[in-house]
């Protein structure tokens, strides 16, 4: 079986990789790490347009399905950062709040691609 070369799903997750590195900005920012920052920014462009691109390519149908699946990227988003922030009060020293965006983001997307995969499989059987 072909599967398609877009769909809503890849799209989300290729939202929320934007979003991550849209929150290690700040963080490489306080570090004067330019190059890194740099190279952030480029990758940032160049998988928003990809995702463009994908969007384009979606039909009607997977389209309307796109904006309830970015309210569940969103979801796991705000359940990334109140995981990462229990768990950098109860285990760690406070870090800066650029760290606790940047793991509390990372988490959230890898919490949703993780959901979604679940829920593929689970529909798949």
């Amino acid at each position: 079986m072909q599967r398609a070369p877009t769909s809503p799903e890849r799209i989300s997750v290729a939202l929320g990789l934007c979003i991550v590195m849209l929150a290690t900005l700040p963080r490489y920012m306080a570090g004067g790490h330019e190059t890194r920052q740099t190279l952030i920014i480029f990758a940032l462009a160049l998988v928003a347009f990809v995702t463009v691109i994908q969007w384009r390519l979606l039909a009607a149908e997977a389209r309307r399905r796109l904006p309830r699946l970015c309210m569940r990227l969103v979801v796991m988003l705000l359940l990334g950062m109140a995981i990462m922030g229990g768990w950098h009060a109860l285990f760690t020293d406070w870090i800066s709040w650029q760290v606790f965006i940047s793991h509390g983001a990372t988490l959230g997307v890898l919490l949703h691609a993780i959901s979604l995969w679940w829920s593929g499989e689970r529909q798949s059987s």
